[in-house]
């Protein structure tokens, strides 16, 4: 049985159809991964009929676009709040760390963003280098903290070295010969910390000209 939520104690009744399907998507994703999904589903969780999902969606694939765009909303949000919490150049640290918790405790819904990112010839809007995402927030804090803006292209580099080493750590951090070190510094967070820290790219004035 789903666990997920039924229709029956959760029905849908007036308002936002696109914003309830795609909630009932994300449910269904974390629940009980993105083989589980489809439109027929996903009605079925939001308590529509079998039709009403084609009123915004023509396949499966374009409610999975619009879930990964929710998730990368998500991420952006997470970053911010977590930019304002730190100061100084324990900030670009801090949005390393957001970056891996939000990829720890959203699993399903962030294979997903990188799954619909992968087989399309431009990156969505939300990661790519010229507005307020996610990506741009750790480029911009780059410069705050002494990267040289004119160095464009050394810029970029040191911004996707960032952005890659805390899409590692994602991947990583969960693995079980790694308890002995969260042991040893304090806890899940430090370890990220350190391990964050340690790559150089998370730290003031590091070498991106």
């Amino acid at each position: 049985m789903s666990q997920a939520k039924t229709a029956e104690t959760r029905p849908y009744h007036h308002g936002d159809l696109r914003r309830a399907l795609v909630d009932a998507a994300r449910r269904l994703l974390e629940a009980e991964g993105p083989s589980a999904l489809s439109l027929r589903a996903v009605a079925r969780e939001a308590g529509v009929s079998p039709a009403a999902p084609y009123h915004h969606f023509k396949d499966k694939s374009e409610l999975l676009d619009a879930v990964a765009h929710e998730g990368w909303e998500t991420l952006n949000a997470q970053m911010a709040e977590a930019k304002a919490r730190d100061t100084g150049p324990h900030q670009l640290t801090g949005l390393g760390i957001a970056y891996v918790c939000f990829a720890r405790e959203n699993p399903a819904l962030y294979r997903v963003m990188y799954d619909m990112v992968r087989e399309k010839e431009a990156l969505p809007l939300d990661v790519q280098g010229d507005n307020d995402s996610a990506y741009c927030m750790v480029r911009d804090t780059m410069v705050e903290h002494g990267a040289d803006p004119g160095a464009e292209t050394h810029l970029e580099l040191a911004t996707i070295a960032a952005w890659c080493g805390a899409h590692g750590l994602a991947e990583m951090a969960g693995f079980k010969q790694f308890e002995h070190l969260k042991e040893e510094l304090g806890g899940e967070r430090a370890f990220l910390d350190a391990v964050l820290s340690h790559m150089g790219l998370f730290t003031a004035k590091h070498g991106a000209c």
